[in-house]
């Protein structure tokens, strides 16, 4: 059986854009990303799949089950953390994860307190004292305390600090050792690489492909940003040119000493080679050709 499965899901709102056409299929057990620049339609997947807004065509299945028909039954399987979680400003951390607990008519005691305990969350504050990255330990508390088989997370470390993030990945990776399938939306092309075992890419709504990560981040690109001139080396394998006063920037996707070499001969100032972000790789190599 699937965890997920959707047959030409499309959502529009009015004249806009959604999601259009999405065939997706994560396995049951799998460790999955979902990944694309901001706008591209990942929260309106999710929001359709979970039954929060309908979808205007197609069809979707979660966990072997019809996601309009069966809402009510999905929803008891499933811990879905948004992006941006809203709760009552004056109530306190403990008293909200009880109240949702209590949404679900467990005793999720236990587990709350392990979770609390692991992600350092001081439950005895109010709501309106918690900084960003607190209320998100408070969603993701929420989203994971009545241990459900399929975690379906939209950008969830999204204010976390770094140690924080890292814990919460181990909480997952724990949880999908155990049979939990893991579906994780994120922009950030790292934190998938690193822990998703397959992921999808979603731009304009559209899904572009879905394959191991193995395979989706093998773009062997690299940011190169140069000061002290004006434009780039002569190169082939070099896209994305920006420049600005006495600095360039481009993609570059060729042999690194070529590039190398290249540099050596230039009066730059300064150089500095990083990881494209996800956008920069949607945009100029996953998508190419793509409207």
């Amino acid at each position: 059986m699937d965890a997920i499965k959707t047959i030409s899901l499309t959502k529009y709102y009015g004249r806009s854009r959604g999601i259009i056409d999405m065939n997706l299929t994560v396995a049951d057990g799998d460790f999955f990303g979902f990944i694309g620049p901001n706008g591209a339609g990942k929260s309106t997947t999710i929001r359709t799949l979970l039954g929060l807004i309908a979808p205007s065509e197609g069809s979707a299945q979660i966990l072997g089950m019809d996601i309009i028909r069966e809402k009510e039954a999905i929803l008891s399987r499933v811990g879905y953390m948004p992006s941006e979680a809203s709760f009552y400003r004056n109530a306190r951390v403990a008293d909200m994860i009880r109240f949702s607990a209590s949404l679900r008519h467990r005793d999720c005691r236990a587990e709350a307190e392990v979770l609390c305990e692991r992600l350092e969350l001081d439950t005895s504050k109010k709501i309106r004292e918690l900084s960003l990255g607190n209320r998100k330990k408070v969603s993701i508390i929420c989203a994971l305390q009545h241990m459900p088989d399929l975690c379906i997370l939209d950008e969830p470390t999204s204010g976390l600090d770094p140690l924080m993030q890292r814990e919460f990945y181990a909480i997952l990776e724990e949880r999908n050792k155990n049979g939990t399938t893991v579906f994780i939306s994120s922009h950030i092309l790292s934190e998938v690489q690193r822990y998703c075992r397959h992921a999808a890419v979603i731009r304009g709504g559209r899904l572009l492909i879905s394959d191991s990560t193995e395979h989706l981040g093998h773009t062997d690109a690299k940011r190169v940003r140069i000061k002290g001139i004006a434009s780039p080396p002569t190169l082939p394998d070099i896209k994305d040119v920006q420049t600005d006063a006495d600095t360039v920037s481009f993609l570059y996707g060729g042999n690194p000493r070529e590039l190398l070499q290249a540099l050596s001969a230039l009066p730059l100032t300064d150089v500095s080679i990083t990881e494209p972000d996800l956008d920069e790789i949607f945009m100029h190599f996953y998508a190419e050709g793509e409207n």
